[in-house]
């Protein structure tokens, strides 16, 4: 969990300042409809307004908000040495000022802006409270996990006039997370068409995150249908080459049911999507919903206290009450997980037993158990949340083991884990069960690792500063798997091979030329889906590698 009290003020504060050759592009970009009103909500120390500067031969009436004293004074130096504007820069909160001028009927012609990436939990309270406001206010879901940048550009969108232009730096993670759900229907309800520039580069290296621009125009007509959204993906410099205008216009947008929810498969060629829609139509290949259950791993709470080495175990006489648990890659580097694994690791120092003493008063326990009891309230732990509901504090609920687990989060791929030694899994990991009595749990975890699969988990899951990939049950269920008949000795190879630390891209390929073409794909289309994979799984890691200064690779 990340506390408030651990982050820098730049990244409470959400503030990193637009690039000039960015800030200049997207300028360029909405000054060529002539906008009479410009709004940038939130303006900083004005790099938007003196990217306008000397692109227009017209008179602009400039609108800025800015929480700062000091870098709205700075905004409003800026607008004074534009002649061709007449600023007004608002020091003050801009959901505050924007739910206010929504609601007076206020728009404007274009808008400019990189708004704060500020998490929700982060927001000061009455921010928390007007960006559920403002998501009530258009009927829209709204989440606790949202981001400052969501709330910021719904209401910018909304303040947008018929026919009227948007140019944002937004996070790329504008495809995928579920936060932005509400505000990608938003968009398509909204707009005639959506463009998203992304570039390969990081445009903010102390973000650690990856950003887009978002380039919309708004509906002349609000019961006119939208064209769709467009990704165009390329170097930074190659993409600002290229006349905004231009840019935008030649934007080939997709439509339809493959913008529901997510937007990632507009990164898909027609041909990779072509491929992909078919899998879904192929007997062999089966949704994961269908042949399995996902439910989260133990939530203990205090995960140091309930997890502990052999050295704990034997220093607090608990050996009747340690239960084999995993809950790390680093637990599990293949796809196997049995009892000789669980003694290695153990034999390693790792804390990898799950302390179950159950619903037993403290006056019944050994002496040396109640000692380690104590020792956790000595740190306060009884006192967290998810102990303090529950009587007595150290009795864990939903202690149970299944067959197969799944690593919550994933650096190449995302895999299966047949659990031979019947582990217990933190909330770092989800419980599998087979429901189909037909398929084996062996057959399940082998037939998971393959690119068809592995995209699947492209697509579907989410991903943020440093690249690793997340999922979701909701979005587990979603993936495509293949099912192929095998033998234990099969399931043994593909456990050595995961191993190995052999590069995920020659896994994959390896495993396409059994599990796909099992399942009925031709060479040429294991190939598209790996290459898919390949390229959706580069974007994604772009920010741990370009963060450490190497190039992406296969490993």
């Amino acid at each position: 969990m990340n506390f408030k009290i651990n982050e820098s003020a730049t990244k409470l504060r959400g503030g990193y300042y637009t690039p000039e050759d960015v800030a200049r592009y997207l300028a360029k970009w909405v000054l060529g409809i002539k906008p009479r009103t410009i709004l940038e909500p939130s303006c900083g120390d004005g790099a938007f307004i003196r990217a306008l500067k000397g692109q227009h031969r017209f008179r602009l009436s400039f609108t800025g908000v800015e929480l700062l004293n000091e870098e709205a004074r700075k905004s409003r130096k800026a607008c004074k040495e534009n002649d061709l504007i007449d600023g007004e820069i608002v020091a003050g909160d801009f959901l505050d000022w924007g739910l206010k001028s929504i609601e007076e009927g206020t728009q404007f012609s274009a808008i400019l802006g990189n708004p704060p990436y500020i998490r929700y939990q982060y927001l000061a309270p009455q921010d928390q409270i007007l960006s559920e406001e403002l998501f009530v206010k258009f009927c829209l879901a709204f989440t606790k996990h949202t981001n400052a940048w969501v709330p910021f550009v719904i209401a910018s969108v909304a303040m947008l006039e018929a026919g009227g232009r948007l140019g944002m730096v937004v996070p790329a993670e504008i495809l995928h997370v579920l936060h932005a759900t509400s505000l990608r229907k938003f968009l398509l309800t909204q707009c005639s068409k959506i463009v998203i520039v992304d570039p390969n580069e990081l445009l903010f290296d102390e973000a650690l995150q990856g950003t887009v621009l978002l380039m919309v125009e708004k509906k002349k007509k609000p019961a006119s249908a939208s064209q769709g959204v467009a990704v165009l993906t390329g170097s930074k410099e190659d993409l600002l080459c290229e006349e905004p205008e231009e840019l935008f216009n030649n934007a080939k947008p997709v439509s339809g049911d493959m913008l529901n929810g997510k937007w990632m498969k507009v990164l898909l060629t027609p041909r990779e999507l072509e491929v992909f829609e078919s899998a879904k139509h192929k007997k062999g290949v089966r949704l994961f919903r269908d042949v399995a259950s996902v439910d989260v791993g133990i939530v203990t709470g205090a995960n140091k206290f309930f997890l502990v080495n052999d050295e704990t175990v034997k220093e607090y006489g608990l050996k009747r009450y340690a239960k084999p648990m995993f809950g790390r890659s680093g637990h599990c580097p293949g796809v196997i997980y049995d009892r000789e694994g669980h003694t290695n690791k153990n034999e390693g120092g790792t804390a990898s037993n799950f302390v179950m003493i159950g619903n037993v008063p403290m006056e019944e326990l050994p002496e040396k158990v109640q000692d380690y009891i104590k020792f956790g309230e000595e740190q306060n732990l009884h006192k967290r949340y998810k102990c303090r509901i529950r009587s007595p504090w150290y009795s864990v609920p939903s202690v149970y083991s299944t067959e197969v687990a799944m690593l919550k989060r994933a650096h190449n791929y995302p895999r299966l884990i047949l659990n031979s030694a019947r582990a217990y899994t933190t909330d770092t990991a989800y419980r599998i069960k087979t429901v189909d009595p037909s398929i084996q749990p062996e057959s399940l975890v082998y037939g998971f690792v393959n690119s068809l699969t592995a995209l699947t988990g492209e697509l579907e899951g989410r991903h943020y500063g440093g690249g690793v990939l997340e999922m979701v049950p909701s979005e587990i269920e979603k993936m495509l798997v293949p099912i192929v008949n095998i033998s234990e000795s099969d399931l043994r190879r593909l456990d050595l091979l995961v191993r190995s630390n052999e590069a995920a891209d020659d896994v994959l390929r390896a495993q396409d030329k059994i599990v796909l073409k099992a399942a009925g794909f031709t060479k040429e289309e294991a190939a598209i889906l790996h290459e898919a994979w390949r390229r959706i799984r580069s974007r994604r890691l772009r920010e741990v590698h370009q963060e450490k200064g190497d190039s992406i690779s296969d490993e």
